[in-house]
Formats: structure tokens, C-alpha cells, sequence
């Protein structure tokens, strides 16, 4: 059961935003299955965003993607299911758009790499890492879907 309860980190970029992309991106990780736990829309500090892009520090497209992602409200969501940090990545296919395949979300809604629409977290330890940063516990809520038994065995 723990397995099923892997979680990870999804967020909408502004981009997808204000294309209006946050019903089919949501649609696409109810489809596979996995239960929605958090979500959020915020207008993200800068503070919060060096948090989380920490590694990415002395990168030099750094700054060009600090106002990226204040430019506009993120869709911050939790989800949860079997092996979702790594089928969610799959989901949303490879960080260059050109490089993503078809059918993925940055293979069907994106173009270039400084505007790929989604963010998901790529790994089992940064998903926690990045949910903590994100959520409080007292927003994820628990919950089961009334189709649990059909998409997990028992």
C-alpha cells in the first residue's frame, strides 16, 4: 500500500496558465489514475521560488526564469498513486520541448524550453523536498477515489 501512496509535485507554470492548459493538464493525471491531494493557485514569491529552483543558482538563464515564474499565478498540485514520480514525468515528457515526444504535455502544449507549461518533481526525494516547500500538511487532504479498487489491485 505505501507504494500507492507515493506522492509528488506538479505545477502548472504561468504559461500554462494563461493559456488556460489547467483542465487538460489535470485531466491528463486523472486519466492515468492518480488521486488529486493538493492544490493551489498562488502568485509565487521570489523568495519561495530560489527555494525551490536552489540548484539552478548560478545557472546564467537564472534571472530570465525568476521572472518567468513571477510573471504570472502557478497551479500548485499533489498528487498521489503507484509510482506517480516517475510515470508523472513521463507524463509530462522530456524539460526541452523539442526533445519531448508526442502526446506528452510539453510534447502537445509547448515549443520552447524557457515556456514548457509544467514543472514535476524528479524524484522520490525531491517530490518531498518540493511538497514541503509548497504545502502545509493541513492542506493535503486524504481521501479515496470510488474507482480505487479498479485502478489498484488489491
Amino acid at each position: 500500500m505505501a507504494a500507492q501512496k507515493e506522492q509528488t509535485f506538479i505545477a502548472v507554470k504561468p504559461d500554462g496558465v494563461q493559456r488556460r492548459l489547467i483542465g487538460q493538464i489535470v485531466q491528463r493525471f486523472e486519466q492515468r489514475g492518480f488521486r488529486l491531494v493538493g492544490l493551489k493557485m498562488v502568485q509565487v514569491s521570489e523568495e519561495l521560488l530560489s527555494q525551490h529552483y536552489a540548484c539552478l543558482h548560478r545557472k546564467p538563464f537564472y534571472p530570465s526564469l525568476l521572472r518567468y515564474m513571477t510573471s504570472g499565478p502557478i497551479i500548485a498540485m499533489v498528487w498521489e498513486g503507484h509510482n506517480v514520480v516517475r510515470s508523472s514525468r513521463m507524463l509530462v515528457g522530456e524539460t526541452n520541448p523539442a526533445e519531448a515526444a508526442p502526446g506528452t504535455l510539453r510534447g502537445d502544449f509547448s515549443v520552447h524550453i524557457s515556456r514548457n507549461v509544467v514543472h514535476a518533481s524528479d524524484s522520490v526525494e525531491v517530490a518531498k523536498k518540493e511538497i514541503a516547500l509548497w504545502f502545509q500538511r493541513s492542506e493535503l487532504i486524504e481521501w479515496e477515489t470510488c474507482d480505487h479498487g479498479s485502478i489498484y489491485h488489491p
